[in-house]
């Protein structure tokens, strides 16, 4: 996408249409488009001079005492105020540039000043045109041109900035031809400009399609820019994959599924067999430790005073035994049950 942009640049103070120039201070410079208007102040009031003159080179233009004053040449398209001094030269052509003087006299007829101004009618800068060229080996040559425009100056700027040396091949950024290096890509800007006005045109540029090789093949540093369409260095091998194999693989992915969907299920069924075992041994083991048993203390006493040899009767108490079941909260207090055993005569 190409952007034209055209700004007249009118020197001076704008007054109307007309631009304004000072010609009061000696050496005064003055630009003005051809075709154009031009108000110049010559003096602040022309009423209290006795004699001035103001001519350009020896022909002299306007000639005046006091409030009385006649125009020699450029009478038809001129304007002269003598209560501010103002002169206003319309339509302005090339041959109204060059240096004028306004000369002062006193009512004796001697100088008592003087004063130069110079004028100069430029032609405008019309149009611009940016045409742009790929060479072999990546760098782009770009070429400003323009219709009009007297003195023309141009510029050059990309993507917001002035060119700089690492993105110029060759040429000046002040010159209207450059050769830009490889990598430069972005929003480039021509502008061109005289005293009186300024064009300007932008055009959005790529690399030409050009790489930056920069590696090593075979044992040899390679570093060059290359069209990246026909390149053929230092290019990484890729592995395909035959499309038979391909095919077979996606023929597969039902068997496959089927397969991992019944090792997810016996997985599950695995892991659900394993817990009920741990339950059913925890509850065993939980009724087993409710029974609790109370056994018997048996003792021997023997009376004195009779042998142990003497076989007599013996008389046999047995106590009973007993197994509670005890609740699954502990009772507060615990039966002890002893077996008594006498022996007798």
């Amino acid at each position: 996408m190409e952007t034209v942009v055209v700004l007249l640049m009118l020197f001076g103070v704008s007054r109307g249409v007309e631009t304004y120039c000072d010609g009061r201070q000696d050496g005064a410079q003055c630009y003005r488009a051809l075709g154009g208007a031009v108000v110049l102040q010559l003096m602040d009031n022309a009423s209290e001079i006795p004699r001035y003159d103001w001519k350009k080179g020896a022909s002299v233009i306007l000639r005046g005492r006091k409030n009385i004053f006649d125009f020699i040449t450029i009478e038809n398209r001129s304007t002269f105020i003598p209560s501010n001094g103002t002169l206003k030269i319309n339509n302005l052509s090339r041959t109204d540039s060059g240096e004028y003087t306004l000369t002062l006299f006193n009512l004796d007829g001697q100088k008592t000043g003087e004063r130069t101004l110079k004028l100069s009618v430029e032609a405008p800068v019309s149009s611009v045109q940016l045409v742009s060229e790929c060479l072999s080996q990546g760098q782009m040559n770009v070429t400003c041109s323009s219709e009009g425009g007297d003195s023309p100056q141009y510029s050059w700027t990309l993507d917001g900035h002035t060119l700089i040396d690492t993105e110029l091949l060759c040429g000046s950024k002040e010159t209207n031809i450059i050769t830009l290096k490889q990598h430069v890509s972005g929003r480039l800007v021509c502008s061109v400009r005289n005293h009186v006005s300024s064009v300007s045109k932008e055009e959005n540029i790529s690399n030409c399609g050009f790489i930056f090789i920069n590696c090593t093949s075979n044992g040899t540093h390679i570093t060059k820019w290359v069209f990246k369409e026909n390149n053929s260095l230092c290019i990484e091998p890729t592995t395909t994959v035959p499309s038979t194999v391909t095919q077979r693989t996606v023929e597969q992915l039902p068997i496959i599924a089927g397969v991992l969907s019944a090792l997810v299920i016996l997985l599950v069924v695995g892991i659900v067999t394993i817990c009920a075992q741990k339950k059913k041994q925890n509850n065993k083991a939980e009724e087993e430790d409710d029974q609790d048993i109370i056994y018997a203390d048996v003792r021997m006493v023997q009376r004195r005073g009779r042998p142990v040899e003497q076989r007599a009767e013996a008389e046999v108490e047995y106590g009973q035994v007993k197994f509670s079941e005890r609740p699954r909260q502990a009772e507060s207090a615990a039966e002890d049950v002893y077996a008594k055993v006498r022996k007798g005569r």
